[in-house]
């Protein structure tokens, strides 16, 4: 029994024979590199293996076994210890590729191709049916380990430079169980400044800080100066927040753009990895008040990780967040939450601060808002030293609300909906 035991963990499946036949090792010898991928870049990685295996000569086989295939481990299909995997026919799925088309991608496959002169194998597998959290996987064979981490680098690098996701309006639909379903693609819309009906002004303000300074980005890197910038627009419906939201849609043309709205500002985590991979970017949140405090889908409320999405972003980083909310108190009583319970030494705790600040300064609360920043700066004293550059934030958030103060009229327009420049990490 013992024997038989050993023989069979030892036999090769028909699959493992012809990944070695390729590889020209023992395939359940080598080392598995395993990539998993969120849904939403799936597409990338199937462009990319396809542009690989290409120029490597390559070829795609299927693979047997029904579902179970989809629940074992790629070392495992090259075993006959559970079923015999063999060769088959290859297992392809429709995804979409921007507004109104799609591209036919291998679902579970295995790719075989040479890269940079050395053989690989690559196992290919969208998100595998009835698992939660849904995760595609990559999964590596070669001989030579050096060559398949240049292999994935390579991969990775063509999953960006031939990206279906850059320049297009992205959404994110959840699952009935929460979790993201992959990229939306939305058309962009066309939305005139004529169309926008604000107080004299106000639009073209909005316009200048979201567009504006992304078409100077050159000039301020090089002074040094921060890219990354936010407006809140809040007031009751019919204000003209969506129309507004519209049109800078409409004025982004090849800039990639996330809208998340409602429950699915969840997601802003898969959205500033997105931002940030794309930029220039910009991110909008729509109605945040709905899910502010929301604890659904998480230990802490969406808005914290909002507020972590932001502060993970680099200040040079060319992308713009817009939120619009109907109830503004609410986004108020969150951020005082954040405030409240973050310690101070957590990032988001000085997040929270300057966005309550400059809540505050524009609400007309300014003695308020004086208040909170400057608690800001003796955080950030305290924390790195009073000759920090880090500093440089709190003394400009200062800055701007004296100026603010000087000019309350430019501060708030005529229309009811209000912009907030300075929303820190924004």
């Amino acid at each position: 029994h013992r024997l038989a035991a050993e023989d069979a963990a030892h036999r090769q499946s028909e699959l493992a024979e012809v990944i070695s036949a390729h590889l020209g090792v023992d395939a359940t010898t080598v080392p598995v590199t395993t990539e998993s991928l969120p849904l939403h870049r799936y597409v990338d990685a199937d462009i990319a293996l396809d542009e690989l295996s290409a120029l490597g000569e390559g070829r795609v086989i299927g693979v047997t076994g029904g579902d179970q295939r989809w629940h074992v481990s790629a070392s495992d299909l090259l075993s006959a210890s559970y079923a015999r995997f063999a060769p088959g026919p290859i297992s392809y799925e429709t995804r979409a590729v921007g507004p109104g088309a799609e591209r036919r991608v291998v679902a579970f496959g295995v790719r075989l191709f040479t890269f940079d002169g050395h053989p690989l194998a690559v196992v290919q597998r969208s998100s595998a049916r009835n698992v939660m959290p849904p995760t595609a996987q990559l999964e590596l064979f070669g001989a030579d380990p050096d060559a398949t981490g240049a292999a994935l680098d390579e991969i990775r690098r063509l999953m960006v430079e031939r990206s279906v996701l850059r320049g297009h309006v992205l959404s994110f639909v959840p699952t009935e169980y929460g979790s993201e379903a992959g990229a939306t693609f939305l058309a962009r819309p066309t939305v005139d400044a004529e169309e926008v009906v604000l107080g004299d002004g106000v639009l073209q303000s909005i316009v200048d800080h979201v567009v504006g300074i992304g078409d100077h980005r050159d000039a301020l890197r090089a002074a040094g100066q921060h890219l990354k910038r936010g407006v809140l627009l809040y007031g009751p419906p019919g204000t003209g927040k969506t129309l507004t939201v519209r049109h800078l849609l409409s004025r982004t043309a090849g800039t990639t753009a996330v809208v998340l709205t409602g429950s699915s500002v969840r997601f802003v985590t898969a959205a500033a990895e997105i931002a940030r991979t794309f930029a220039p970017a910009l991110v909008v949140l729509e109605d945040i008040d709905l899910v502010a405090a929301d604890r659904a889908y998480s230990p802490q409320p969406v808005l914290f990780d909002v507020l972590d999405a932001l502060d993970g972003l680099e200040s040079d980083a060319d992308i713009a967040f817009v939120m619009t909310t109907n109830h503004v108190q609410i986004l108020e009583e969150a951020l005082a939450i954040a405030k409240r319970t973050l310690p101070e030494d957590n990032p988001l705790h000085l997040t929270a601060l300057n966005n309550l600040g400059g809540f505050y300064s524009h609400v007309g609360q300014t003695d308020r808002a004086e208040q909170i920043l400057r608690e800001s700066l003796a955080v950030r004293e305290r924390l790195y030293g009073p000759d920090s550059p880090k500093l440089a934030e709190s003394l400009t958030n200062l800055g701007v609300l004296t100026l603010q103060r000087e000019d309350e009229a430019a501060r708030r327009g005529r229309s009811g909906l209000m912009h907030i420049s300075q929303f820190e990490a924004m």
